[in-house]
């Protein structure tokens, strides 16, 4: 009869794990985390001192998100309606999965530490080695920030309207890039030519304003700048 108890306690245990897995989105993140930290150590020079460590940061930080739905569970279960010591409730627990998950990321950055520097360094060596691999990372940072800046603007969609004109700052943008990679005065021009009528397309569709273009155009071509020059 004892030994049925204990069973049953481990399915309880394992059917609480399964469900906070299905139903919250963090615990997935803590999941994924965890396996590829874990597969990671295996192919990096880890002692078991180090792996030890591993998993007592990863098991706190699930047990601390484990514990947290809990708390929300039980909450919302007595509160039917909005109280300001259940929200700090809540907060507070929040707070500790985000203290166990900070205190996890710093332990993986030291154990990991050398292996990063290495591979950072070879990674940055690599991409400024390929201009294709330059081209790429210029391009996902203009967007990201056209898009930042047009979350605070307010005006117009992520793809059309508002400040800056994402058009103008790609179009010169690839502009610029073509300058870095060739001499030719004629091909430069071109290119250049091609990015105005794309800014000017923008301003004759009442698309964007001037403003909103020229802002678009240097976006594109200071970062464009900043990246191939100083990388």
């Amino acid at each position: 009869m004892q030994e049925h108890r204990l069973i049953d306690s481990f399915n309880y245990a394992l059917e609480g794990i399964i469900h906070s897995l299905k139903t919250q989105r963090n615990m997935k993140i803590h999941f994924v985390v965890a396996f590829l930290v874990l597969l990671a150590s295996l192919f990096l020079e880890v002692t078991k001192v180090q792996l030890i460590i591993l998993f007592l940061a990863i098991t706190f930080v699930i047990a601390m998100e484990l514990v947290n739905t809990a708390i929300e569970v039980v909450i919302d279960m007595i509160c039917e309606e909005y109280r300001f010591r259940a929200k700090i409730a809540k907060n507070m627990a929040a707070g500790a999965v985000f203290m166990a998950a900070l205190n996890a990321i710093i332990i993986g950055y030291l154990i990991f530490l050398d292996d990063i520097k290495g591979f950072s360094l070879s990674l940055i060596n690599q991409i400024k080695q390929d201009p294709a691999h330059l081209t790429f990372i210029d391009l996902g940072i203009i967007v990201i920030i056209i898009l930042l800046l047009k979350s605070l603007g307010g005006r117009g969609t992520p793809l059309q309207g508002g400040m800056p004109s994402g058009h103008a700052a790609l179009s010169f943008a690839l502009a610029t890039i073509v300058v870095f990679l060739t001499s030719d005065i004629l091909v430069a021009s071109l290119v250049y030519l091609l990015a105005f009528i794309v800014g000017q397309s923008r301003i004759q569709s009442h698309t964007h304003s001037l403003m909103e273009v020229i802002t678009g155009a240097l976006i594109g071509i200071i970062v464009t700048v900043i990246i191939f020059q100083f990388l």
